[in-house]
C-alpha cells in the first residue's frame, strides 16, 4: 500500500473493517480481534447495536479492544459462560493463498489463538499489503514464558536463519510473557510443519502462524473489498 497515501490507507481499512461486519447476525457471540483495522469493525457494531438493534455479545483479545467494545457498548461475556463462538474478526500481518497467516505484531497472539481455535468461523480484515507468496517477511512473533527465555529463544534461534530478537527488555504481553520476534524471512512454506516444530519447544508459550484457521479475508482496495475465500470456507 505504499503508493497510497496515509488517508487513503485509513479509508480503506475502514471499508474492510465495516464490510466484514455483514458477516455478523442477531444472537451471534463473536471473538473480537486487535488492531488497526478491527478497530473499525467494533466502532460499526456499536453503532448498529445503538441504531439498528443489532443482538451480540463479544469476547475480546486484548485489553485495548476490551476497552474499546465496552466503550461502544458491545455487551462481553467471559469462558465461564461460553463453551465457543460463532465467528472471530481479526487482522493479521501476513497472508499467503492457503489463508495461513502470521499474528502477532500487536502482541496478542495468544488470546487471538484461543478466541480463533474456539469459533466456528473466522473473518479477517487486511490491506493488499498483508498479501504475500510465502510466509515470514514479517518476522514472526513467538510468545514465550519469562523462566529461561534466553535458552528458548537459542533454541528458536537453531532453526531461524535470521535473528531472533526479544520484543524491548521491558515488553510483555497482556499474560506477562516476551515475545521474541523471529526473523525468518519469506521463506516459510510449510507454516504448518513451522508451527509444531515451534510449539514443541519447551517455554514456548504460542507462535504467531494461525493455520487453517482462516475462512474469509476481507481484503481492502481502492475500488471496495475484495473477498478472498478459501475453498473449504465454514461462513
Amino acid at each position: 500500500m505504499g503508493e497510497f497515501s496515509a488517508e487513503e490507507k485509513e479509508a480503506m481499512k475502514a471499508e474492510a473493517g465495516i464490510a466484514a461486519c455483514n458477516f455478523v447476525k442477531d444472537g451471534m457471540k463473536i471473538g473480537i480481534g486487535t488492531g488497526s483495522t478491527v478497530k473499525y469493525t467494533i466502532l460499526e457494531l456499536g453503532r448498529r447495536i445503538r441504531e439498528d438493534g443489532l443482538e451480540i455479545s463479544g469476547i475480546p483479545t486484548s485489553e485495548v479492544t476490551e476497552k474499546l467494545s465496552i466503550e461502544q457498548g458491545i455487551p462481553l461475556i467471559n469462558w465461564n459462560e461460553c463453551s465457543g463462538l460463532d465467528l472471530v474478526i481479526d487482522g493479521a500481518d501476513e497472508f499467503d493463498s492457503n489463508l495461513h497467516l502470521i499474528k502477532g505484531g500487536g502482541g496478542a497472539l495468544l488470546r487471538e489463538k484461543i478466541v480463533a481455535e474456539s469459533s466456528a468461523g473466522m473473518v479477517v480484515v487486511a490491506d493488499a499489503s498483508k498479501q504475500v507468496e510465502v510466509l515470514g517477511t514479517f518476522p514472526l512473533p513467538i510468545e514465550v514464558n519469562p523462566y529461561g527465555w534466553e535458552q528458548t529463544q537459542r533454541r528458536i534461534q537453531a532453526i531461524c536463519s535470521g535473528p531472533v530478537v526479544r520484543r524491548g527488555p521491558d515488553y510483555l504481553t497482556d499474560n506477562g510473557n516476551p515475545i521474541l520476534d523471529a526473523h525468518f524471512g519469506p521463506v516459510i512454506s510449510n507454516p504448518v510443519e513451522m508451527e509444531a516444530q515451534l510449539r514443541s519447544i519447551a517455554g514456548v508459550v504460542e507462535v504467531g502462524l494461525f493455520t487453517n484457521t482462516a475462512d474469509v479475508v476481507v481484503l481492502a482496495a481502492p475500488n471496495g473489498c475484495e473477498m478472498i475465500r478459501k475453498e473449504n470456507a465454514r461462513l
